[in-house]
């Protein structure tokens, strides 16, 4: 991987050239199929994601084998904080939610330079974004309307890809937001009666963003405005 493919990605279009130089020849390029597990709850982290196209959704896994996303990364962020935090290893599970491309390295080359007085402050706000993230995630689920969560998740999605369509199915959908597909097939009805988004099979294209965001909850607001707080703006 070279700087210039390094710039696809919001963590290392930050970094200074001069400590992301001794990244480079470490970095794997890879195609990420939609379903790939990248880590699974309870797995040590050996590799750190850097979504360049590809979008990944941490899931938490019931012992009844029911799941829903506690948060989404996309070209925004990177996949492996358990590492950053001393941990190792997570409760949750990455699996790949759009295909796509992402830079990949093995943990411990880099674990070290994580200390730097340079990279550590931008990846402990981009931790905090996270952390918005997924407690936003459990409120918006526990007190609003599958209408609104539908609204958000889209609204998250879409600011980690390119382009205004997301090719996935309702029944992917309800599995991320841990509700019934019905649910989800009612809500997505009402928005493309509302002219806000055409959906086809395994196809969602969004027609009226603003409409898009006046339909969601204040939880897609909250946290948008704390990444755009924290971290530098996404690539384009």
């Amino acid at each position: 991987m070279g700087a210039e493919e390094a710039v696809s990605n919001g963590i290392l279009r930050s970094i200074p050239a001069r400590d992301l130089a001794r990244w480079l020849p470490y970095f794997e390029k890879r195609e990420l199929s939609a379903g790939k597990i990248l880590h699974e709850s309870g797995e040590m982290v050996r590799h750190i994601y850097f979504p360049s196209t590809a979008v990944v959704s941490i899931k938490y896994a019931m012992e009844n084998g029911s799941a829903a996303e506690i948060a989404v990364v996309g070209r925004e962020g990177l996949v492996g904080i358990s590492l950053l935090l001393g941990g190792g290893s997570t409760v949750g599970n990455a699996v790949v939610q759009s295909a796509g491309q992402a830079f990949r390295i093995r943990a411990d080359l880099v674990r070290h330079e994580f200390l730097s007085p340079v990279v550590m402050p931008l990846l402990l706000r981009y931790i905090q974004a996270l952390f918005t993230q997924m407690s936003q995630t459990a409120v918006c689920n526990r007190y609003h309307v599958v209408d609104q969560q539908l609204c958000r998740w889209l609204l998250l999605s879409l600011d980690r890809l390119q382009g205004n369509s997301l090719h996935i199915t309702q029944e992917v959908i309800a599995g991320m937001l841990g509700v019934r597909r019905e649910g989800v097939t009612e809500a997505a009805a009402k928005l493309q009666k509302a002219g806000v988004i055409r959906y086809t099979r395994g196809h969602i294209e969004i027609l009226n963003r603003p409409g898009l965001e006046e339909r969601s909850c204040e939880c897609y607001a909250v946290v948008k405005r704390e990444y755009d707080r924290l971290l530098p703006a996404p690539p384009h």
